[in-house]
C-alpha cells in the first residue's frame, strides 16, 4: 500500500492509524491565545500523539525560581529537553509540544532540540499559529485560559509585546504556517495533520 493510498484511509478513520518509524515532535508555537493548546488536543485526537503543555513545566519551575531568573531558564530548559529525550528513548510515536516564544528562552533551544530528537532519526515539524490582532486579544480573555494562569489581559498583552517580551529563538524558515482567525480547532490540525504525511 503506498504512503498515499495509506494516507487516504488514515483520514477516512480520523487519522488515528498513522504510522511514523521514529519519534515526530510536533513544535506548535505562536504567540500567547493563539490556541496552541486547542489545536494540540485536536491534533491528539487525530494522531493519537501526546501532548506537551509547556505551561505545565512553566509553572512548575515558576512556583520555587522568578520567571526569568537564571535557575528558572535553566530548568524550564532542562524539563523541556528531557521530557524530548525520553519521548525519544520510550520510543513514542510523536509528542506535541506548545510553546510561547519569549525573550528569557535561550539562543540554543531550538537546536538542543532538534538534537535531541534528530540525532535518534526523529524528526521535528515546526508549526507556526498566527491569529488577527482582533481575535487574539478577544482570545486572551477568555476565562478558560485563568485555569492554567496564562495571561488572561489583552491590556497586559500590548504591554508585552511592546515591550519587546515575545521574542523568537530561532525557529527555522521551514515551518508550516497555519493562520487560525477564521479555522475552528479541528481544522486547523487536519492542516497540521496534511504536513506530517
Amino acid at each position: 500500500m503506498s504512503t498515499f493510498d495509506r494516507y487516504l484511509g488514515c483520514w477516512a478513520s480520523s487519522l488515528n492509524c498513522l504510522e511514523f518509524n521514529s519519534v515526530k515532535l510536533i513544535f506548535l508555537y505562536g504567540l500567547p491565545g493563539v490556541g496552541k493548546l486547542t489545536v494540540a488536543r485536536e491534533l491528539a485526537k487525530l494522531t493519537g500523539f501526546r501532548i506537551f503543555h509547556n505551561h505545565l513545566a512553566v509553572d512548575l519551575v515558576e512556583s520555587v525560581f522568578e520567571f526569568g531568573s537564571l535557575p528558572f531558564v535553566e530548568l524550564r530548559e532542562k524539563i523541556w529537553l528531557d521530557v524530548f529525550s525520553r519521548a525519544v528513548v520510550a520510543n513514542l510515536n510523536g509528542l506535541i509540544f506548545t510553546f510561547a516564544p519569549d525573550h528569557t528562552v535561550r539562543d540554543g533551544f531550538i537546536e538542543g532540540t532538534r538534537e535531541v530528537v534528530e540525532s535518534s532519526g526523529g524528526e521535528v515539524l515546526f508549526v507556526e499559529m498566527k491569529c488577527s490582532t482582533e481575535e487574539l486579544e478577544r482570545r486572551i480573555e477568555h476565562p478558560s485560559r485563568q485555569r492554567f494562569g496564562k495571561l488572561s489581559s489583552a491590556a497586559r498583552f500590548r504591554e508585552l509585546k511592546e515591550a519587546g517580551a515575545f521574542v523568537d529563538p530561532g525557529t527555522p524558515a521551514e515551518r508550516l504556517v497555519v493562520d487560525t482567525t477564521e479555522l475552528s480547532a479541528s481544522d486547523a490540525a487536519s492542516v497540521i495533520v496534511s504536513g506530517l504525511v
